[in-house]
């Protein structure tokens, strides 16, 4: 017999949903989440691309100790990026950033120009760090999906003006108090029980993780989670037929949701 715990209604019901928005294996489609852009450092570009010949490696990315003092093209930068994203169907930023001001800096200009394009983002790692000291640049933006953990979430309370003293003490009402204040923004809290809000409506992964946290496994999730989005970008342009329908809002929420059950059920992790 198996000793895994019986799956409740409700996470049965979530996962026909996340389901209903993968799209099926049709001859009229051409590729999936398969066509992945990997924007990085040229010392990174190498190692990248020998690890998948599927991934298209864009060396863009520069640290400010590689351009004159006087000189910081962040713009420059992320223009190349900038015009991707109309080709887009969702990005990940964060793992592997790191926090160097021109990194940074180019970064937030990608953010601004994909909330013109109303691109769906997945926020993570050091992309955090750049929203903890510019929380505007994703304040209202509600199709934005924030991967903090403890660490990271207290930051970004703190950044929005939310003390010790106010936030709550459970997962959901905390993880609900900072998506309100970040204007409805989605939020996924990592934590022993995985959270998610959009400051109105809030649910949880059941799923009973492994004790075992190696490093890698948050970049793990967000990867998932993006391609869920990839995935839900093309079930709302209603390129196949299905019963019923889910809004933008709705959509968002099981992409994340999503997320952490596939992260979960590769092989039972927790963060």
């Amino acid at each position: 017999m198996s000793d895994q715990p019986k799956m409740s209604v409700a996470t049965k019901e979530l996962l026909k949903k996340v389901r209903i928005m993968v799209p099926p294996m049709l001859e009229k489609f051409h590729k999936g989440a398969d066509l992945s852009h990997v924007i990085c450092t040229p010392p990174a570009a190498n190692v990248i691309k020998t690890y998948s010949p599927n991934l298209m490696v864009h060396p863009i990315m520069r640290e400010i100790s590689e351009v004159p003092a006087s000189h910081e093209p962040a713009s420059e930068l992320a223009s190349p990026i900038i015009a991707m994203l109309s080709n887009l169907h969702a990005v990940v930023i964060g793992p592997g950033l790191g926090r160097d001001k021109l990194m940074q800096a180019t970064v937030a200009a990608v953010i601004k120009a994909a909330r013109e394009h109303n691109t769906p983002l997945v926020l993570d790692a050091d992309a955090l760090w750049l929203i903890q000291s510019q929380p505007d640049l994703i304040r209202g933006y509600k199709e934005c999906v924030l991967t903090p953990n403890v660490v990271e979430f207290g930051r970004l309370a703190k950044a929005v003006g939310i003390g010790e003293d106010e936030m709550p003490d459970t997962g959901e009402a905390g993880c609900k108090k900072l998506a309100a204040a970040l204007g409805g923004v989605l939020i996924l809290r990592k934590g022993p029980v995985d959270w998610i809000s959009d400051g109105s409506i809030s649910t949880k992964c059941e799923q009973e993780g492994g004790r075992k946290r190696s490093g890698g496994q948050g970049d793990t999730l967000t990867g998932s989670i993006g391609t869920l989005l990839a995935y839900r970008s093309l079930y709302l342009e209603g390129l196949w037929e299905v019963e019923g329908g889910m809004g933008r809002e709705e959509t968002l929420m099981l992409a994340a949701w999503g997320g952490v059950r596939l992260r979960g059920s590769v092989r039972g992790w927790r963060f």
